[in-house]
């Protein structure tokens, strides 16, 4: 058993974590009920909603997995303080594990490639039935996860044992090498199983890492939220400085851009290339009232955020940096609303009581696994070389 350590979670951080933990289960539970009723009633909303929310809520998992492993490889003072808070996000991968049993029960709902009668009078779906199956499908998924979850098991363990004896940093830096590679390939591939696939027609070379970008920024702007929450209580009261908060925002920052440019290089790319298979995805989004979401993407996810991050002042600011990476993760959902939802509903707009109750139960029962976790282990890494550097910084 891992000894007692000023870092531990106090006791009005403590009530704080079992009463989140209380209400968002619960309510898990209840907007879960109301989830399946909906099911019932129409199955399509359901399963196009619950697809939306589950890349939402995985993608903050497979982001904080990601980003740990980034601050293993850069050995910065700035993942020690977030680095507990990492490792619980990674640690709710076996609920996200379990909750894509509904996506592969709604196969058929989701994907044309899934009724053969369509599979044989499209020939794209001809030409690629071999590898675009249920069962491949299916297979590929549960492969994506083992791989994932062993990568989450030993970053998990060797912290664990590093609190105890130490000496193990080198080790998690040499997991974390091939592992970030091995994200970024699995992420590709489950990405284009999950959402390009969505299109017939569509074909994207950079579809993986955009969505490396997406989750970092949505993984990014939910930890900057978690730390500005942990800060008011002890122990994080007292060593969760403005400059901590500072090199958060900027690297928030990067993600912003980062996002940007994937998305506008492959704008670019197929829009002056002419590709005509994949002018058509935008099309249907832009030439509809669905434009209107793009045209929020680019303001609300890109121009504002990227704008107010450049001040200073405001990255020290615990409630201004937080009303930016609100903005951040609300668009994000939006962003994915954009991906999956102009595929079913081509004549516009839509929006149905799912697609906002079915992601947030979720999201609610992701964060109560994210609150367990996080009660378990010491809230910061008491064996790491960087601890003493990263408790020192001030204002």
């Amino acid at each position: 058993m891992t000894a007692a350590s000023p870092f531990d979670v106090s006791p009005e951080l403590k009530r704080d974590l079992q009463l989140v933990f209380t209400r968002t289960l619960g309510a898990g539970i209840v907007l879960g009920i109301v989830s399946i009723i909906g099911a019932i009633l129409s199955p399509g909303d359901f399963f196009h909603s619950y697809l939306m929310g589950y890349l939402f809520w995985l993608g903050l998992t497979l982001g904080s997995m990601g980003i740990l492993m980034l601050q293993y490889l850069t050995s910065g003072a700035w993942g020690v303080m977030t680095r507990r808070a990492l490792e619980s996000a990674s640690r709710t991968l076996p609920l996200c594990a379990i909750l894509f049993i509904p996506v592969a029960i709604g196969i058929p709902w989701l994907y044309d490639w899934a009724h053969s009668d369509l599979v044989k009078s499209i020939y794209v779906l001809r030409h690629r039935a071999v590898y675009m199956n249920p069962t491949m499908y299916i297979g590929r998924a549960i492969l994506f996860f083992v791989v994932w979850l062993i990568i989450m098991y030993f970053l998990n363990k060797w912290s664990l044992e590093q609190d105890e004896s130490g000496g193990l940093e080198k080790k998690l830096v040499r997991l974390s090498a091939p592992g970030l590679l091995i994200y970024v390939f699995t992420i590709s591939y489950a990405t284009i199983d999950w959402a390009e696939s969505l299109e017939n027609n569509w074909f994207s070379t950079i579809w993986g890492f955009l969505f490396v970008a997406r989750e970092g920024l949505a993984a990014f702007a939910f930890l900057i939220i978690v730390m500005a929450l942990l800060s008011r209580r002890e122990p994080f009261s007292r060593i969760f400085k403005p400059k901590h908060l500072h090199d958060l925002g900027k690297l928030l920052l990067v993600f912003v851009m980062l996002w940007a440019y994937f998305e506008f290089s492959q704008l670019v790319v197929v829009w002056s290339g002419n590709l005509t298979d994949e002018i058509p995805w935008y099309l249907h989004r832009f030439a509809t009232s669905w434009g209107w979401l793009g045209v929020m993407l680019i303001v609300l996810e890109f121009i504002v955020p990227f704008l107010l991050l450049l001040s200073r002042p405001l990255k020290r600011n615990v409630v201004a940096l937080c009303c930016v990476v609100s903005l951040i993760i609300l668009m994000r959902w939006v962003d994915l609303m954009w991906i999956v939802m102009p595929q079913y509903y081509q004549r516009g707009f839509r929006l149905t009581w799912m697609n906002i109750v079915v992601p947030a139960s979720i999201g609610c029962l992701w964060i109560a696994v994210f609150v367990w976790q996080l009660q378990k282990r010491p809230l910061l890494p008491l064996q790491a070389p960087n601890l003493e550097r990263a408790l020192q910084q001030s204002e």
